[in-house]
């Protein structure tokens, strides 16, 4: 076949429906070089992009050299090593610039409710503590709901627990001591907290009954976020008396996975649990 004839067979099949949902194979092979680059948290080499992309070395150099002629992967003339080039982070800061992460996550969250049935809402930090910025009712009838743009207790609340467990204590603190009314309640909170935070780690959320409403039951977990951005926070919003170990923990299930792909959403990245090393 010639050129012209293999250009026009090209055109005929990105004209083609099938051939589009296919997709191009070689952008997804070159996202994977990408992909290692941004695993390896740092300038890497041929043979290690090569392995952590699944490659032979030479197929791996061909494909830097194409990504570095477009500026998405840079090497270094002193070393050799390659690293995210100049087009990548322009691309990748004009991504946050564009990122509302408030209206992403909220996309999220009347399928949470849905799936539950429960209230749901979303929650942001602000100058004196979390900030509620959005209440999707549930179907179950609560005897009172919260106002958006309320600031909820740091103490009492699932949100204000959660934010507690993830926040520095130079941002959280200073809330804490506004809150309470002595020293003597100032001290008691300290150890509060503590026992709070080592909860909220082990479960991965926050669960409090009738702390801010009496007879509503609440569970809260954190939505990460990319680079130096606070988390959100989303709860769920129960009747007390619907609140048994079997409810909590379906519920829990719901919001843990709603917020990890929240968080993705976001460009967040979870840690890999350690491994062992053997001796």
């Amino acid at each position: 076949m010639t050129r012209v004839g293999a250009v026009a067979r090209a055109g005929t099949d990105d004209d083609d429906p099938g051939a589009s949902r296919q997709g191009i194979q070689s952008v997804e092979i070159a996202m994977t070089v990408l992909t290692a680059l941004e695993q390896g948290a740092g300038p890497m080499s041929l043979t290690q992009i090569a392995h952590a992309s699944g490659m032979g070395a030479s197929k791996a150099h061909r494909y830097l050299v194409s990504l570095g002629r477009a500026g998405l992967v840079a090497q270094s003339r002193s070393t050799g090593l390659y690293d995210m080039g100049p087009a990548l982070r322009r691309l990748g800061a004009e991504s946050l610039r564009r990122m509302d992460e408030v209206g992403l996550v909220s996309e999220y969250i009347p399928g949470l409710r849905d799936r539950t049935g429960h209230a749901v809402n979303l929650a942001v930090w602000g100058d004196a503590g979390p900030v509620i910025v959005r209440w999707d009712y549930g179907s179950y009838a609560l005897p009172i709901t919260v106002r958006v743009g309320a600031t909820m207790p740091m103490l009492a609340s699932s949100v204000g627990r959660v934010y507690l467990t993830h926040l520095p204590a130079t941002l959280t603190a200073p809330v804490v001591r506004a809150q309470v009314a002595s020293a003597a309640d100032e001290e008691r909170s300290d150890r509060e907290v503590a026992r709070i935070v080592e909860e909220v780690r082990r479960r991965g959320y926050a669960l409090t009954s009738g702390g801010v409403v009496p007879g509503v039951a609440s569970l809260a977990a954190p939505v990460f976020t990319t680079g130096e951005s606070l988390p959100l926070v989303v709860a769920l919003a129960l009747p007390a008396r619907e609140a048994t170990d079997a409810v909590v923990d379906e519920v829990a299930v719901a919001l843990l996975e709603t917020t990890a792909a929240m968080s993705a959403e976001l460009g967040h990245v979870a840690a890999a649990a350690p491994t062992r090393r053997r001796a």
